[in-house]
């Protein structure tokens, strides 16, 4: 019938508009005690930062399946979040690589190639990268001279693969959680000092250089049990925190306020612990559990007085508080590779408060769209003289 081929370039067409669609975020505002209705308002003096987390790249290791379906839908979550949310600004908190503490250099090469290919809508924005697990291993495979190599292929990170900087007045200091959970070893001597001078700094902008002095000298006596010394700024004061590893909990947090929230979202309606809705994590180096332990937190509290702190590495999100009232946000897996429900968080600083406004992006779920090609195909063949001649056959 005539009506067939038109059928089938119909169902192209939808195609190719469901692709488009079904890569656009669905965000939502995340509530707090302390919500303000005006604080989701866009003001052009507010920093938009999206942040990402374990994208578990496998550069030239990367099987079919995922080089020309998984791969491709992330590059396209990139760039509808881009275009949609129109960040200032991108963050990526770690596991870029799905075995990078395995890979040799040029193994290396092509994960990074894949990655900067990601970045395509964001080549133009500022960008930093921290360093988590599987990019550089545990403690046992901790290699200075490899973790300096892979820092140096991102921008701002040092040899110890730490990071300071100021974009529109706003503070951030990265650290590199793994050398973190280590004993004595040049890479965790290195994550002290980025503490120690941060701290100072935060001091002498907040008491003025002069009674600063003799706190400094002493701070420069690093103390590898992680000592701190007592100060009087209060808790929020300083730099925002990025860490792979989330920080120890000493009050019980399940996130189950979260939950309640998440599951009036459009994508999020189903349990995100469906058969393959994490298919890498058997491979990581630490349990999606691990966290930093408790004196090195306490010394991280103590020393920066963080004003928020975002971690990742448990391809959840999570949004708690500590008991001296920080708080901190975990942000989810935003690829396929590590559950069938991705995301990413979206952070606004507003320029004339002190809040931040967070914001949860869930992402399509990779069975719904694979329920949705079958069923494309279906209808396609169904719609083609193809089928006709299967039955004569």
């Amino acid at each position: 019938m005539a009506w067939r081929p038109v059928m089938g370039l119909i169902l192209i067409f939808a195609l190719v508009i469901y692709e488009e669609w079904v890569s656009i975020p669905s965000c939502k505002l995340v509530p707090t005690s302390t919500t303000d209705l005006e604080l989701d308002l866009d003001h052009p003096d507010d920093l938009k930062v999206m942040l990402v987390a374990n994208l578990l790249l496998l550069g030239s290791d990367s099987p079919f399946f995922n080089s020309n379906f998984r791969d491709y839908y992330l590059s396209k979550f990139f760039r509808k979040s881009f275009e949609s949310l129109k960040p200032d600004m991108l963050l990526v908190l770690g596991d870029v690589s799905a075995k990078g503490s395995e890979l040799t250099r040029s193994k290396w090469v092509s994960v990074l190639h894949q990655f900067h290919g990601l970045l395509g809508p964001f080549i133009g924005l500022p960008y930093h990268v921290i360093l988590g697990d599987r990019d550089i291993g545990e403690c046992s495979e901790l290699n200075v001279k490899s973790v300096y190599w892979m820092a140096s292929n991102f921008p701002g990170l040092d040899s110890a693969g730490c990071g300071a900087f100021e974009i529109s007045n706003i503070s951030f200091v990265s650290l590199n959680a793994i050398a973190l959970l280590c004993g004595n070893n040049n890479l965790r001597f290195g994550v002290e000092k980025v503490v120690e001078r941060e701290s100072v700094d935060l001091q002498i902008e907040t008491e003025g250089a002069a009674e600063v002095m003799n706190k400094a000298s002493k701070l420069r006596e690093t103390n590898h049990n992680f000592g701190w010394k007592e100060n009087s700024i209060s808790s929020g004061s300083g730099p925002v925190l990025l860490l792979h590893f989330p920080l120890y909990q000493t009050v019980d947090s399940n996130c189950s306020g979260f939950n309640a929230f998440k599951r009036t979202l459009k994508h999020s309606r189903e349990s995100s612990n469906m058969l393959g809705s994490r298919r890498l994590v058997e491979t990581g180096p630490y349990k999606l559990s691990q966290t930093l332990p408790r004196n090195a937190t306490e010394y991280i509290f103590q020393a920066l007085k963080p004003r928020i702190v975002f971690s990742a590495h448990t391809h959840e999100f999570c949004d708690q508080l500590h008991s001296d009232g920080t708080r901190e946000v975990s942000v989810p897996a935003m690829t396929w590779n590590a559950r069938d429900d991705p995301g990413f968080v979206v952070a606004t600083f507003h320029r004339n408060r002190r809040a931040v406004s967070v914001s949860y992006c869930s992402l399509a779920r990779e069975s719904h769209v694979i329920i949705a090609y079958v069923s494309f195909v279906v209808l396609f063949l169904s719609t083609t003289p193809l089928l006709r001649y299967l039955r004569i056959l």
